[in-house]
């Protein structure tokens, strides 16, 4: 992984993480509240999509 990232390649990581932090967040919730049994998945789902985001974003940088 090289260190040289450009401002957007930044920002995209930054956007990707504070969504992953929500969706930590929600899945948490989810947990304890199983009301829709997609739910769990579903956001299991995006935070690992949202991680290989990352990794692709930090793999190009």
């Amino acid at each position: 992984m090289s260190s040289k990232l450009n401002k957007k390649q930044k920002k995209q990581i930054d956007v990707a993480r504070k969504k992953i932090a929500k969706l930590h967040q929600l899945l948490g919730y989810a947990r304890k509240q199983p009301d829709d049994p997609n739910e769990v998945p579903r956001l299991e789902a995006e935070i690992a999509d949202l991680q290989q985001q990352i990794e692709k974003i930090q793999a190009e940088g």
